[in-house]
């Protein structure tokens, strides 16, 4: 176990490890976004993860859902992410919600130290988003990466800073009618491909799950 994750203890230190290692990190949304997070999470040796998604694994999610094969069709995310987990890291403890973020959600039931958001219903985002305000908890939220595929325009930024955001513009008019706090999340500035579907492109999506599984490791570091 020493072994497999000597390489980032080597650059971080044991003292940033020990922290990755007692952290309690919840990701919401299993989609290509999230999956990335979880597994990069794993990767790096966060020691707690809480994964929630109501979702089954689907044909059309495999251009671009890291959990999605062949030979996971018709599983649920929940059930498929967490033995990929365990089988990077034996000793991580996930904790599985198979169920849609709203108001029933157990979620909150349980201790996390952060979030990432990164479920694509505007209602259930904003009530994610309420409800870590509301408990102090620090999160992080995805904003749409459909129709886009310039990776180098993804980037952390608060919300009120968003543009060519389809998703965040919505965010942003219904958070301030909420009066919700500026929050920081993931956006792009890329101006979105003129076509009818939400068509999606991997190197993006990963690239954002990336980005934000790096914004919650050096929040824990720090």
């Amino acid at each position: 176990m020493e072994e497999r994750f000597s390489r980032i203890k080597s650059l971080l230190g044991d003292d940033a490890f020990k922290k990755l290692e007692n952290a309690k990190v919840a990701i919401v949304g299993l989609g290509g976004v999230g999956a990335t997070v979880a597994m990069a999470l794993a990767r790096c040796g966060v020691g707690n993860l809480i994964i929630l998604d109501f979702d089954k694994v689907n044909e059309s999610n495999i251009n671009r859902q890291l959990l999605a094969f062949s030979s996971t069709l018709g599983k649920y995310k929940t059930d498929v992410l967490s033995d990929i987990i365990y089988d990077i890291n034996p000793s991580c403890k996930v904790t599985k919600l198979t169920e849609k973020f709203n108001e029933e959600s157990l979620l909150f039931n349980y201790e996390f130290d952060y979030l990432i958001d990164a479920i694509d219903s505007v209602n259930d985002k904003l009530l994610l988003i309420k409800k870590c305000q509301d408990n102090n908890k620090c999160f992080i939220s995805s904003m749409g990466t459909a129709k886009k595929m310039d990776i180098k325009k993804l980037d952390i930024m608060k919300l009120s800073k968003t543009s060519y955001d389809p998703l965040a513009k919505v965010i942003r008019k219904k958070a301030k009618e909420l009066n919700l706090n500026d929050f920081y999340c993931l956006a792009s500035t890329e101006e979105p491909a003129e076509i009818d579907n939400l068509g999606s492109y991997m190197p993006v999506t990963s690239a954002a799950g990336l980005l934000l599984a790096d914004y919650i490791i050096k929040m824990i570091i720090k």
